[in-house]
């Protein structure tokens, strides 16, 4: 590849937007909901999904579930997202982000995976 394309690759490549943001993962047979953040949502479900079918996934009694019920009995849905281009510390505001969410659907217990901290 010449210097002139891979310079316009690169070009090309620092203005696609990345965006940070809060996301959740939902078990569609007990209504139970998982709430997340991270500093980059792109491709975030293709990576969920990898790690819950390898069995890797850092919550136990979702993963449980996943392995019980099968990948059709979740969906993915991106809650909040925010251009993260001009955040300095990303997984520091993605965090902050996720604090009134986790606040406002009480993904805990009987409604959720989350953990009480």
């Amino acid at each position: 590849m010449d210097k002139s394309r891979r310079k316009e690759l690169k070009a090309e490549y620092k203005e696609i937007k990345t965006y940070m943001g809060v996301y959740q993962i939902l078990n569609k047979a007990n209504g139970k909901i998982y709430v997340d953040s991270c500093p980059n949502l792109k491709n975030k479900w293709l990576t969920l999904q990898a790690q819950l079918e390898m069995g890797m996934f850092a919550n136990f009694q979702l993963q449980k579930d996943w392995n019980e019920l099968g990948a059709e009995a979740f969906d993915y849905e991106v809650l909040e997202k925010k251009d993260a281009g001009e955040v300095t510390d990303k997984r520091w505001e993605a965090k902050q982000m996720k604090k009134p969410w986790l606040e406002k659907l009480q993904p805990y217990g009987d409604k959720g995976y989350n953990r009480l901290k």
